[in-house]
């Protein structure tokens, strides 16, 4: 397996990747089967509205090994808008290969760049300290915020 990894922006085209991805991480990481129509449909709808956020994938000779997503939330606490870091997804094959960090450190650099960003966040499952472990890796630290959410 080629460890050379190349990170870029997400096209139309790797859409059913990405629909791939996101269906093994759900059933991965919750135990959940997603609906592949909604799914196909939320995948889509990053590219169809772009102001939504960008996917990034990271590829080598066998294709498309990673990918995650990142969306905005202004702040209006710091003036400005925090990348939120999701569908964090890699190959089970590619895994402690370095490719979410390859990811990542693309995510932060094109954040530090851009107008108003002032960080990147993510939430993980409880459960799953090798996501975890990977995340503080890359200098995420747990926050004194708990997630809610009212489902409609």
């Amino acid at each position: 397996m080629d460890r050379i990894f190349a990170i870029r922006k997400a096209v139309r085209g790797d859409a059913t990747v990405l629909v791939e991805f996101n269906a093994a991480m759900a059933l991965e990481t919750e135990g959940r089967e997603l609906d592949r129509a909604v799914l196909e449909a939320g995948v889509l709808g990053i590219f169809e509205v772009p102001e939504r956020g960008f996917y990034l994938v990271a590829e080598n000779e066998s294709g498309i090994v990673g990918s995650l997503m990142v969306t905005t939330e202004w702040s209006d606490w710091r003036n400005g808008d925090f990348w939120w870091v999701q569908s964090v997804f890699v190959r089970p094959e590619f895994r402690r290969q370095g490719v979410f960090g390859l990811l990542y450190e693309r995510v932060r650099g094109m954040a530090r760049l851009a107008e108003r960003v002032c960080g990147c966040r993510l939430y993980v499952e409880k459960e799953n300290e090798a996501a975890r472990a990977a995340y503080r890796r890359r200098g995420f630290r747990e926050t004194p915020y708990r997630l809610y959410e009212d489902r409609f």
